[in-house]
């Protein structure tokens, strides 16, 4: 398998802008404002890569790291705080949202990266963890919790090596091919148990009253329903405590020039529940009988 990287440092790979030039040699991710994140194992070095595409003539770029979600200052959280309280509120740092609240008449408290800090759960015993990527908090106007709704953000997994064509872009903007692929095979055996999981813990509170919003690029949601059998075996539900909202995101068709960075849109939203999500995974879909005989057979006497 082969690949390439198709945006570096937020700017697509090919733009040769002074802007692009700057931001990469700065190491500063354009999403956070602050040093990129993603660390190299061998050096230690900031990785830069936001997206990646396959050799095969027409591959899409997939979103390879989750802060390039975070573009616009956060929008996404602020599209779902909207979707989920039905109001449009001022989003806020943790406790900074109480004060703000009894100012503005109701806040969003948020805790995740670089907002409020991780909340204090208890460990879980075993493996797997219920701890989700964001928890949007809505208080009223006296500063109190009012109800609030889980965000869990996924993009893909990566194999090989983008080494190669890291240093080709970083040194003198060269887009190279690597050993770099999509680690598809996470799809079902980490994203989809985690979203079951998930969503039954949340179902279990109280003031969780739109369930678990599921935010990935969109080759990931079609790779995710189909895994689940379509779209038909996922009917759609209105929010409740047991809801799964996926929530899709890519790139827009906008003619982009250089220095500029490609905006990302919701391609497709879909609200069912954990059950029926369940029910799908689990399901089985076997193949007619007598196969391996019948590769036995062809491979012996063809």
């Amino acid at each position: 398998m082969a690949g390439y990287i198709s945006e570096f440092f937020g700017y697509r790979a090919e733009d040769n802008s002074e802007t692009a030039l700057r931001t990469a040699a700065s190491g500063i991710c354009p999403f956070l404002g602050s040093q990129c994140t993603k660390i190299l194992s061998r050096d230690r070095a900031v990785s830069g890569v936001c997206a990646i595409r396959q050799k095969t003539d027409g591959s899409p770029s997939v979103i390879c790291c989750p802060n390039r979600l975070y573009a616009d200052e956060y929008k996404m959280l602020k599209t779902i705080s909207g979707d989920a309280f039905r109001q449009q509120l001022n989003l806020y740092a943790g406790r900074a949202a109480v004060e703000k609240a009894r100012e503005e008449n109701g806040a969003v408290a948020v805790f995740g990266q670089g907002w409020g800090g991780e909340l204090r759960l208890p460990q879980r015993e075993g493996t797997g963890s219920y701890f989700v990527d964001w928890v949007l908090a809505r208080l009223d106007g006296a500063g109190e919790l009012a109800e609030f709704t889980a965000v869990e953000v996924q993009t893909i997994d990566t194999t090989g090596n983008y080494r190669t064509a890291r240093d080709g872009l970083l040194s003198r903007r060269e887009v190279l091919s690597d050993t770099v692929g999509f680690n598809w095979e996470n799809v079902s055996k980490r994203i989809i148990p985690q979203i079951i999981y998930k969503g039954q813990v949340l179902q279990r509170e109280e003031l969780c009253r739109t369930g678990l919003y599921f935010v990935c690029p969109h080759p990931i949601y079609e790779r995710v329903l189909r895994r689940l059998g379509g779209r038909e075996c996922l009917p759609r539900f209105p929010a409740q405590p047991a809801s799964i909202h996926f929530v899709s995101y890519d790139y827009t068709e906008t003619e982009i020039i250089d220095g500029s960075i490609r905006p990302l849109d919701i391609m497709e939203e879909h609200c069912t529940t954990v059950y029926k999500i369940q029910e799908a995974f689990s399901a089985l879909n076997l193949p007619e009988g007598n196969v391996y005989r019948d590769a036995i057979i062809r491979s012996l006497y063809n």
